[in-house]
């Protein structure tokens, strides 16, 4: 199949040109038929083999479009920092779970939280990795976060397991993918329609109750092809509920797990009208999640003693979400230029009820305090009734879960344009795009008070209390312009970015009618990089540009919006099956911008959503990726591959905030949840009809807190090391079987004390599975 090929942008390029030559050399191939040169039989396989090939060069010009980068088998000579990693790849571990598989790529920074993934915490080059909010993710080309203007926050994230490739581009080559470029993109692709008849259905089952079933199935009659794809993940939890759980929600057995459904339509028609290709794509899909997920944690010594363990005041935390998503989609391709449109809308619904915290009162305490420091003699109270050992009394000792329940809808179109020029002698490559986009959340936050009775969770009786109603929205207009300009051996790429944003606040409460507001905010983005091809094996590059992320609707001007100037210089080799790239990087933030949130600090009392002012911060370090493929014998290779990762970051200016996770900043300081040493080490052994693939990395400590005077202040993660191995054998045409073992030594390190509390990564996870392809 053509899946690896796709992933070849070289290739592509070329076979654009093939397409046309081939297309030129149908006519004379024509007149040799009727002159009789060649015999009717002979001719006709030679134009159907031709035309094949042309078909096939079609649809790799239109994945493309779609994908944005490929890597050939010579050397990349695109400026800037990007990343793919392919289907291959991917198919190795069959990772589900988007952190496992950035580690491969230099200069990510992530915050563990559940052990799944589910709600992933992404940060590119030091950038804050909360919820994913400070970096633009988008599936297929288009931004796929519920409202990437209005609420960034990535509660809802694609399913790892219908990607068969992934992108990540930082630095320059991220100016193109708005609105946040200060730290870069992420573009999942999801499965091409195929050319032919094909498919494959996977089942795995492993430990704590974890089952996958996977299929697709496409087709391709004449110009008009289908691909149906549906996958059920789900997994009892690894955690272990204090009394058993609730019967509320499911998990009267005590679950902690998930149940995850993804189901994606995709139809495409290809059209020939004299020299111009057409092709047609529509693409639907519904996914959900209920999750028995909490942001509640455990006291260090708890965690020590049974990293696994869950605090019963969290029995009837729940995630439950929809979402539906439809995109359409035009290639258009002639001799000169090709046009790629998309029209798209995305709708998430979320229902998300939680534990919020103690009423308070009388005496008040916030959760991340009482479980940073249980043993005082106010804390030592509150952490007995969060344990079950004791029953609430007090009004102030009352339990608050708070469902968080929210729609969020985004919307738009964007076209994007490629052509060549030549000027005065030197070649150019043009790229151009805008995007029409809107997007829009509904906050309808509620809270509910509960007693603790006989180790459970127990209604009051109280009425339901609304606390949040309001709505944000925003239309933007996006535009940018790429020009590469060859010069002998260097490659010259100016670009330019512009947002032009109109947003509105309007607090929907009643009696709050005139808690309102509308702004407009306009930038434009420069961006410069250059590559010199120093010979076939060794390329230079460099590259600047100007990142910024808007502030949110509802802010006013005394907060500013984040702005950077990003700078990279370094190099990449290849030669044969040795392969590699050394960038170095430099941040300059004039204003660090961050938001207050249950999932990013603690229970923000009146400062819930509000954005915060960080003044000036320098985020520098080294990328570094190497790979080789040693070959034992004929049948016997073991690929091998390093990623390195060097960060440290610092504070300009002294200050103080009321943000939790910064309070009294002293000038130096560095940034939360930002590993100064970052190592992954890939490691296979692959024959004919089996592979073995172990994946180790390092991650090193990370502070929780920035300043002084905030709680987590002074205090770091471990560093730890996990250790993944995965193992196939394939039986021919009956299928392959492969084992996978997810933290083989079962380690386990607390990777973060947010929301509230201590977190552990993932236990030993071991899993059995059997993929056939048809």
């Amino acid at each position: 199949m053509l899946n690896n090929t796709m992933n070849n942008f070289a290739f592509a390029t070329t076979a654009l040109t093939l397409s046309i030559a081939l297309s030129t050399c149908l006519v004379p191939v024509s007149k040799a038929i009727a002159s009789d040169e060649i015999n009717a039989q002979t001719s006709a396989s030679i134009i159907s083999n031709i035309e094949a090939i042309a078909n096939e060069v079609k649809k790799i010009d239109f994945v493309e479009r779609i994908q944005i980068i490929g890597h050939g088998n010579k050397l990349r000579t695109e400026a800037g920092s990007a990343t793919l990693i392919g289907e291959a790849e991917l198919e190795k571990f069959k990772f589900d779970d988007i952190n496992r598989v950035l580690y491969n790529v230099p200069g990510i920074n992530i915050r563990e939280e559940d052990g799944y993934g589910l709600r992933p915490n992404i940060g590119f080059r030091g950038s804050t990795p909360e919820r994913s909010k400070k970096i633009t993710v988008m599936e297929d080309g288009i931004l796929i976060g519920p409202a990437p203007y209005s609420a960034p926050a990535a509660y809802y994230f694609p399913m790892m397991s219908k990607m068969t490739s992934l992108e990540v581009f930082k630095g320059p080559a991220a100016i193109k993918y708005g609105p946040n470029t200060v730290a870069g993109a992420l573009n999942m692709t999801t499965r091409a329609v195929p050319d032919g008849q094909e498919g494959m259905i996977d089942v795995s089952a492993g430990s704590d109750g974890y089952t996958k079933v996977h299929g697709y199935y496409g087709t391709k009659v004449g110009g008009f092809g289908v691909l149906i794809e549906a996958i059920n993940m789900q997994a009892d939890g690894f955690k272990e509920l204090d009394g058993g759980g609730s019967t509320l929600y499911g998990n009267g057995d005590g679950n902690t797990g998930f149940d995850k459904n993804d189901i994606m339509v995709k139809l495409r028609y290809d059209l020939t009208t004299g020299s111009v290709d057409h092709t047609f794509g529509l693409k639907l899909s519904y996914a959900d999640e209920k999750s028995n997920e909490t942001y509640l944690g455990l006291t260090d010594d708890d965690l020590y003693a049974n990293p696994d363990r869950r605090y019963v005041a969290s029995e009837l935390d729940n995630m439950d979400w929809q979402h539906e998503q439809f995109q359409f989609t035009h290639f258009m391709q002639t001799n000169d230029f090709d046009i790629t449109t998309h029209v798209y809308r995305n709708n998430f619904q979320r229902s998300w009820f939680k534990i919020n915290g103690f009423k308070g009162g009388l005496v008040d305490r916030d959760l991340q305090a009482i479980l940073a420091n249980p043993e005082d003699d106010v804390n030592a109270g509150f952490y007995q009734i969060l344990t079950g050992q004791t029953d609430s009394i007090e009004e102030y000792e009352k339990l608050i879960l708070g469902d968080n329940a929210r729609e969020y809808y985004s919307q738009g179109i964007q076209t994007e344009l490629y052509f060549e020029q030549s000027f005065f002698g030197l070649k150019h490559k043009f790229n151009l795009g805008a995007r029409f986009h809107q997007d829009q959340i509904e906050r309808n936050h509620t809270e509910d008070s509960y007693d603790m009775r006989d180790g459970h969770l127990v209604s009051d009786g109280s009425e339901q209390v609304t606390t949040t109603t309001n709505r944000e929205k925003t239309d933007a207009i996006a535009v940018f312009f790429k020009d590469t300009i060859k010069y002998d051996a260097l490659a010259i790429t100016l670009g330019l970015r512009g947002e032009f944003i109109d947003s509105s606040y309007q607090n929907r409460a009643a009696g709050k009618e005139d808690d309102w507001q509308k702004k407009s905010f306009n930038i434009w983005l420069p961006s410069l990089s250059l590559f010199y091809t120093v010979n076939e094996h060794l390329g230079l590059l460099f590259g600047v540009h100007e990142g910024f992320i808007p502030t949110s609707p509802k802010e006013g001007p005394e907060v500013n919006i984040e702005n950077s100037v990003n700078y990279e210089i370094g190099g990449r080799f290849y030669k044969g099956d040795l392969q590699g790239e050394a960038i170095f990087f430099y941040n300059d933030m004039s204003n660090l911008k961050e938001s207050c949130s249950f999932s990013a600090a603690s229970s923000c009392g009146d400062s819930l959503d509000k954005e915060f002012n960080g003044s000036a911060v320098d985020v520098y370090g080294l990328e570094f990726s190497t790979r080789y493929t040693a070959k034992l014998s004929e049948a016997l290779d073991v690929p091998m591959s390093i990623v390195y990762t060097y960060t440290d970051s610092e504070f300009k200016t002294s200050f103080e905030s009321d943000f939790p996770m910064w309070g009294t900043i002293t000038a130096g300081d560095g940034l939360p949840y930002l590993a100064e040493h970052q190592l992954t080490l890939n490691l296979g052994l692959t024959a004919e009809q089996w592979d073995v693939n172990v994946i180790a990395r390092y991650v090193g400590e990370m502070l929780e807190a920035s300043g002084d005077d905030v709680t987590l202040s002074g205090v770091t993660t471990e560093a730890y090391v996990v250790v993944d191995l995965s193992a196939s054998y394939y039986l021919g045409q009956y299928g392959k079987v492969y084992i996978k073992a997810d933290n083989i030594f079962d380690s386990q390190e607390i990777v973060s004390r947010r929301p509230y509390g201590a977190r552990p990564s993932k236990p030993q996870q071991m899993f059995v599975g059997y993929q056939y392809n048809f």
